[in-house]
């Protein structure tokens, strides 16, 4: 734990060292005019992926800083407190827990994990992981301003989030109802510290230059895609109403950008795909991601994990057809 802070800060310290030395020993005035001799492709790439950057920043700070308040004063009693005891009726608040104590997907998979070890029904748990990434006010702002213009996505997105979650609840209730799916963990006892405003920071940045990555990624390869794809055989595969929602879906599970920013990528996609495929990006990515299944496998059982992974990707694609008609 140690050895981790002092890499990162030295790591921090040699960044901030070499942009010392770019900015007072290093000549750019012969890069003023680089841009008239690089291929108009190069620029494309470079006007989509800083839009949807300069677009994305400020609500993925804001939701890493919501994420990290609830993740240091908001304990898994508190939440645990507003379920009622009803198996079935406690997945109603459960699907919009996310309105109360936003949640980015990087913090929810350990805070339900805690929940279930404290007896909270396996099933709520699940529709709790879900649902809360999408059912987040920070997400509501980012989708409603990324599509501005298209009401339906915006709307679409909650609703089908709140269908996907409850159903997959009852199946997981179905099967897993009292059932033990969490790996055997070693728990060490540690003194409860006093939690300052000092942790909400430290926890911001972490997380802030942690999920940053996969933004910057999904900028990159989203700019690139629409750059050199064959815009025919793009045309021809994105107006597919079977096979786009799955490419989409792979790409949500591929890129695992945060769920406070992901939307300004699917709005990237606007002008070629379909509003079924943009929807299944946008409830599909936050839901199951390469990032969660590696969390996942880390506090469940593997088999659960295959299990909710089958039916996740199942009910999103189902449910989304027969909505989306």
């Amino acid at each position: 734990m140690v050895f981790n802070r002092v890499s990162k800060e030295l790591v921090g310290l040699s960044l901030i060292a070499m942009f010392l030395f770019l900015l007072f020993f290093v000549d750019f005035t012969g890069l003023v005019n680089l841009h008239k001799s690089m291929p108009q492709e190069w620029l494309n790439i470079n006007t989509v992926f800083l839009s949807v950057i300069f677009e994305a920043i400020p609500f993925l700070l804001l939701g890493v800083i919501v994420s990290s308040l609830i993740q240091v004063f908001v304990t898994e009693d508190m939440i645990g407190k507003i379920m009622p005891r009803s198996p079935i009726v406690a997945m109603i608040p459960a699907v919009f827990i996310g309105i109360i104590f936003p949640m980015c997907e990087c913090v929810i998979i350990p805070i339900v994990r805690r929940l279930i070890q404290k007896g909270l029904p396996v099933h709520v748990g699940i529709v709790i992981l879900l649902s809360a990434p999408i059912m987040n006010p920070v997400v509501l702002l980012s989708t409603i301003y990324a599509f501005q213009k298209n009401d339906v996505i915006v709307y679409a997105r909650f609703g089908i989030t709140i269908l996907v979650a409850l159903f997959i609840g009852l199946i997981v209730y179905y099967y897993y109802h009292g059932k033990n799916v969490l790996k055997e963990v070693k728990i060490s006892v540690q003194k409860r510290q006093k939690k300052s405003w000092i942790d909400v920071v430290n926890h911001t940045v972490d997380e802030f230059f942690d999920t940053g990555k996969y933004l910057l990624i999904g900028a990159f390869i989203a700019s690139v895609f629409q750059t050199f794809f064959d815009r025919n055989v793009l045309d021809t595969v994105a107006h597919n109403e079977v096979i786009a929602p799955i490419i989409m879906m792979g790409f949500g599970y591929i890129l695992s950008i945060c769920s406070a920013a992901d939307a300004f990528i699917a709005a990237s996609f606007g002008h070629v795909f379909s509003v079924k495929a943009l929807l299944a990006f946008l409830v599909f990515g936050p839901m199951l991601d390469m990032k969660n299944t590696l969390m996942l496998f880390a506090y469940f059982q593997k088999r659960f994990v295959f299990f909710l992974m089958g039916i996740v990707i199942l009910s999103v694609y189902t449910i989304l057809q027969i909505i989306m008609l």
